[in-house]
């Protein structure tokens, strides 16, 4: 599944890593029904990639429920089976390369208030927006060339920060309210109000 490798999307790109909207939040189950938490991944994925516009978008997925959902949306699907989080990020970055795109902002579908992820920096080195908790990565833009190794989990940011130095690339981070706010855990259900 997927396309080919000869597709151009321009110079800049989304990725956003989707696993299988009935595998999702499950730390949510204590106060959802499984369709309701079900329903609830898929708007918020829904909500990131819209935020990506105008730049096209793919998601990096190994569920065909997903994959067609992400297709019905116009997104690219890169299928990657089997890598798990941090090795399909990786190889969805790769595949983007292969078609010329140059830098790609790489945003979790979890962020539930997304918007203007076409307007982060445009740096030649690396942009990272760490959760309001400051400890993981919900949005990270790069240049698909940097050989950049992906290490989500908790204490994310960190790591990442500590990959732009080991790649000598710099690092700038920006605290934006509507991409920091995830959903995790029960207390992520009633986000702030955040002012535009």
């Amino acid at each position: 599944m997927g396309f080919p490798a000869r597709t151009s999307l321009g110079d800049r790109a989304v990725l956003v890593p989707v696993k299988r909207f009935a595998d999702a939040k499950r730390r949510l189950d204590g106060v959802l029904s499984g369709a309701a938490r079900e329903a609830l991944a898929r708007r918020m994925a829904e909500r990131v990639l819209q935020a990506a516009a105008p730049l096209p978008v793919a998601v990096v997925c190994d569920d065909a429920g997903v994959a067609g959902w992400a297709r019905s949306l116009g997104a690219l699907v890169i299928w990657e089976p089997g890598r798990g989080l941090n090795g399909a990020v990786e190889e969805g970055v790769r595949r983007l390369e292969a078609m010329a795109v140059r830098r790609v902002v790489v945003a979790h579908g979890d962020l539930p208030l997304a918007s203007g992820l076409a307007d982060l920096d445009r740096s030649t080195g690396v942009t990272l927006v760490p959760d309001r908790r400051g400890d993981g990565t919900n949005v990270i833009e790069l240049p698909t060339d940097s050989g950049f190794r992906f290490s989500y989990g908790p204490g994310s940011f960190e790591r990442h920060r500590a990959e732009c130095e080991r790649l000598g690339l710099a690092c700038r981070v920006m605290r934006v309210p509507w991409l920091s706010y995830d959903v995790d855990v029960p207390g992520d259900l009633t986000p702030p109000a955040i002012a535009d």
